[in-house]
């Protein structure tokens, strides 16, 4: 819901409020403020503290790169820092994952974020961009992209209906949770790659989706995991994902281990 213009404090906590679907009663319990209070903030007849402009995104949940906003329409100076990855205060954050990339070899990872794009990797991350089209590995490469693509990963991926289904309702979950038009965007463009092709019904066994792909003519089999940092105070940082992959059978755990 990040805005372009400005646009008054209330008027924008009105809005999350709405995405979120909360009423003012809902909203005002959860902060601990009358009813009458959240509806003259909304409305502009009462000013929000900078505190109760805090209290209200962290009750919201509205992103860090998006509270800023708040307090800047509200005429307070934003808090959370914006830092681009290769500064020197974020040494420690890329030492961090370097060392997390490393430690995961032979299996693949890479960091991306918030829109997808790739920002770190390891080396085992060559079975994903094997063959190709070239026009997907110029920077920024987006993972989302990369995958669902029919010139890229998808006609190696032998589950791929399962596959796509998986990626698309986690991508709307974000969608939904950051309110963000470019990972709306990016929403519609990777369903416009969808087949007509349905995803099988999970078996009673099943518990992830696992993501099935060929290499060099071998079959590989991942789960994959998400993870992303539990405390920040940095927009960078709050919208890194760190995604893993680790082998589904003993075969595929052996194969990555000879390629490396």
């Amino acid at each position: 819901m990040t805005e372009t213009f400005q646009r008054p404090v209330g008027e924008l906590l009105r809005g999350w409020r709405e995405h979120r679907r909360l009423s003012q009663l809902d909203l005002a319990n959860r902060v601990e403020v009358s009813t009458r209070h959240v509806s003259f903030v909304e409305t502009g007849r009462s000013q929000p503290s900078r505190d109760m402009v805090l209290r209200l995104a962290e009750h919201l949940d509205v992103p860090l790169r998006d509270r800023n906003q708040l307090l800047l329409a509200g005429g307070y100076a934003p808090i959370y820092s914006e830092s681009s990855l290769h500064s020197p205060a974020m040494l420690a954050i890329r030492t961090t994952l370097r060392r997390l990339l490393e430690a995961h070899q032979p299996y693949p990872a890479l960091v991306v974020d918030r829109w997808w794009n790739i920002v770190e990797a390891n080396a085992g991350i060559k079975i994903f961009t094997a063959n190709v089209d070239e026009k997907l590995l110029k920077a920024p490469i987006n993972a989302l992209r990369l995958t669902l693509h029919p010139d890229g990963l998808a006609s190696r991926i032998t589950n791929l209906a399962d596959v796509r289904a998986a990626a698309l309702a986690s991508l709307q979950r974000q969608v939904v949770s950051t309110a963000d038009p470019e990972l709306q965007d990016l929403y519609d463009e990777l369903r416009g790659y969808a087949a007509d092709d349905q995803p099988a019904n999970p078996g009673p066994a099943e518990v992830v989706v696992p993501f099935e792909l060929t290499y060099q003519g071998e079959r590989l089999s991942l789960l994959t995991m998400i993870a992303t940092f539990g405390t920040p105070l940095d927009v960078t940082v709050s919208e890194l994902m760190i995604e893993s992959f680790y082998p589904a059978d003993d075969a595929t755990a052996e194969l990555l281990r000879k390629l490396a």
